[in-house]
């Protein structure tokens, strides 16, 4: 129990700073249905499961043992997710009043699952589809924010390799399972907050929002871009 505590604790300092995810899993609670947004939150969740694993396996140094891997992603994971913030920097205003439609359109039209797109309406309305174009996008975005960043891997490489190298074999498994746990919990209970009060905000004060989350994931990208010019010169 030690251990799987550990792992708990653990898990919630590694997952909670990476800034990406929790922006994302905070716009998608805002700006869709309660079903959708934990749809969302579950995406990410196995994405988050899926790098933690790897981390505490040791696949940041895979990276540091090959340079050309970690410019790769660098330069990749920079466009995509500069691509990913000015959508919602630049999304058109909603129109929509609180009780309005646009909701619907944005997650079951053509552009579902951007959540730039995504209209405002409260969270106890009847949830719309997500519908399959927007499952693929949902789940495009939740791997860029999740895995193309290459510093995240690596420091969650020594973060959780580090805790890794201490173990024996009998304790991995409830260790691991901690943090595993934790993403669950986190970006669970961080939609279900934020989603259980976005019918407080003003559709106004939504768009705000999604620019200012928009700006800081852009920055994000171009932080990578940057990098990866370092890395390439």
């Amino acid at each position: 129990m030690g251990l799987y505590i550990q792992g708990l604790t653990m898990g919630l300092a590694y997952i909670a700073p990476i800034g990406m995810q929790n922006l994302f899993v905070i716009n998608s609670a805002l700006t869709r249905t309660r079903r959708n947004a934990l749809i969302t939150a579950l995406i990410v969740i196995c994405f988050d499961m899926a790098l933690s694993l790897s981390c505490f396996f040791g696949v940041g140094a895979l990276m540091q043992a090959h340079p050309w891997l970690e410019r790769i992603v660098l330069g990749l994971g920079g466009l995509v997710v500069i691509r990913i913030g000015l959508g919602l920097v630049m999304a058109r205003k909603s129109s929509a009043p609180a009780g309005g439609s646009s909701r619907e359109a944005g997650e079951g039209g053509p552009a579902a699952g951007r959540p730039s797109e995504a209209g405002v309406r409260p969270a106890s309305r009847p949830a719309a589809r997500l519908g399959a174009r927007g499952l693929l996008d949902t789940i495009g975005t939740a791997c860029a924010v999740t895995w193309f960043n290459p510093q995240a891997i690596i420091d969650g490489t020594l973060m959780l390799g580090a805790f890794a190298a201490t173990l024996h074999a009998g304790q991995t498994t409830p260790f691991i399972t901690g943090v595993e746990t934790a993403s669950v919990l986190w970006f669970l209970g961080v939609t279900l907050v934020v989603n259980a009060f976005a019918h407080k905000f003003s559709p106004r004060i939504i768009d705000i929002l999604n620019r200012v989350c928009g700006g800081v994931i852009t920055l994000y990208g171009v932080k990578l871009l940057l990098d990866f010019a370092l890395a390439v010169l």
